[in-house]
């Protein structure tokens, strides 16, 4: 053997120790030549939970009260109220110049006032002629001229009265008076333009309350009643989501997309949703209560079929023994299992992809519940 070759020979064996120690000893303890690798995982603690199983679509925010107010008579534009400005129910929020409005109405006041007076003397003269007429002292032409008299009186009381009435309607018209409460948001004239009957003066909209509108597939039309629930949130936000339920489903398919319009009145005090926004909807096809849910994420699958890792303590340690299971409904990172679990069970939900029947275990951290997404919780 060359001097080179018995080199090598002499380096690996003082590596792993052939040439022994003092005590002729390998340098290797016997404990850490039969350890077991203990590996970290996360666990679920089972117990009876509420699966939803849901449609997942996009839909529209309009407003329950939303209204674009017209003018209802000529004249020029005095005043409007401002954008932006919450106004309350009968709230006088743009007027017309009501010069010529209220010169007529003055003018109607007299009239009337005029009819009264004339009314009133025919009245009294008729009641002071009948007597007389009983008696045979005025004739029955003189007698029915007094009566035509007071009848034409009446008349022009009546017809004074309805003129005087469409005066105070004119004036009225002058006005544009909020229908609802709600916050001023458009401007479609300015001040001092002038208006005519039918234009547009002015945009209020009440955002307490929305309504929020989809459209659901046909193939879900067997799946959706009204009183369904529905939550939701604004597209691409992380607020909490908001719940409603369908007050309205329609019966007929749009033969554009093959969808029919589902309708949601929701209570908006917070003003997170607005008229016209996009929102996320998650609409509940059905609910299972008092049933096993595990993430998905927990269930292993091979050749023979689905099964979880359960976690058994024991007095030598904490070991993982597999599960066969029979998957139920799956909705979003959910599963019901249908069998193979019970209530207690103590399953792998994280680290279960790196174990084998048997292995030892440490659980570092162990839930009791998981949200509507599959993710445990605390």
């Amino acid at each position: 053997m060359s001097y080179f070759r018995l080199g090598i020979v002499c380096l690996t064996l003082h590596a792993v120790g052939c040439g022994g120690g003092e005590d002729g000893s390998t340098g290797i303890a016997s404990d850490d030549l039969n350890a077991v690798p203990v590996l970290s995982v996360e666990t679920l603690v089972l117990a009876l939970d509420v699966f939803e199983d849901a449609i997942e679509v996009t839909g529209t925010v309009e407003a329950v009260n939303d209204a674009t107010l017209s003018a209802q008579s000529t004249g020029t534009l005095e005043s409007i109220a401002p954008l932006g400005k919450y106004v309350a129910q009968d709230e006088v929020i743009a007027r017309l110049n009501q010069d010529l409005a209220l010169a007529s109405l003055d003018q109607g006041e007299a009239q009337v006032a005029t009819a009264q007076a004339e009314a009133e003397l025919a009245q009294d003269i008729f009641q002071r002629q009948e007597p007389l007429y009983q008696d045979s002292i005025i004739s029955t032409v003189e007698y029915n001229e007094l009566f035509a008299r007071l009848r034409r009186a009446d008349a022009m009381l009546k017809a004074s009265e309805a003129g005087l009435q469409q005066m105070r309607k004119q004036l009225a018209n002058t006005e544009v008076r909020a229908p609802f409460a709600g916050s001023v948001e458009q401007h479609y004239v300015q001040v001092g333009e002038q208006l005519s009957p039918g234009i547009s003066v002015i945009r209020i909209v009440d955002a307490r309350r929305v309504r929020v509108v989809l459209g659901i597939p046909e193939r879900f039309a067997n799946d959706i009643e009204v009183g369904t629930t529905i939550s939701f949130s604004a597209q691409g936000s992380r607020a909490a989501l908001k719940t409603g339920t369908v007050g309205f489903a329609g019966s007929t398919v749009d033969p554009r997309n093959r969808t029919f319009t589902v309708e949601a009145d929701v209570p908006n005090a917070d003003g997170r949703l607005k008229p016209e926004m996009i929102v996320e909807a998650r609409v509940t096809r059905h609910r299972i209560d008092s049933v096993l849910v595990v993430p998905r994420a927990a269930i292993v699958r091979d050749e023979i079929g689905s099964g979880v890792f359960v976690v058994h303590h024991e007095d030598a340690g904490i070991r993982v023994s597999r599960r066969r299971i029979t998957p139920g409904p799956m909705y979003a990172g959910l599963v019901v299992v249908a069998n193979g679990l019970a209530i207690g069970d103590e399953v792998v939900v994280a680290g279960q992809n790196t174990l084998t029947e048997g292995d030892q275990v440490s659980v570092e951290i162990q839930y009791s519940r998981l949200d509507t997404e599959g993710i445990p919780q605390q």
